[in-house]
């Protein structure tokens, strides 16, 4: 069994027990989040499919952590003009752990 849900503009396909990393959330650690946005649901051959949302189901997962991701290292160079900037990005983000899809 796996969904396919939003959140933070991106949609990820979870399965329970799953440890996924989404946009950082304003959760503490250890709270139960709930999301509505689910777009597909699929149980074996059972498939169902929202438009844009499937109604009454729902998708619980657990905060694990809210940490930094690893650095993006962003180098702008130009050729023949003795030119080049550095530049570095770390983006935070929150772990959920998925606990069940209803």
């Amino acid at each position: 069994m796996f969904a396919v849900i939003e959140t933070g503009g991106k949609q990820y396909k979870v399965k329970t027990g799953e440890v996924i990393k989404v946009e950082k959330l304003e959760l503490g650690i250890g709270t139960v989040h709930t999301f509505d946005k689910v777009l597909l649901v699929s149980e074996g051959d059972n498939t169902t499919i929202g438009s844009p949302f499937v109604e009454g189901k729902k998708v619980m997962a657990e905060v694990i952590a809210q940490a930094r991701d690893k650095k993006v290292k962003i180098i702008k160079f130009r050729r023949r003009k003795h030119h080049m900037k550095h530049q570095g990005h770390r983006q935070y983000y929150t772990a959920l752990k998925i606990t069940g899809i209803q």
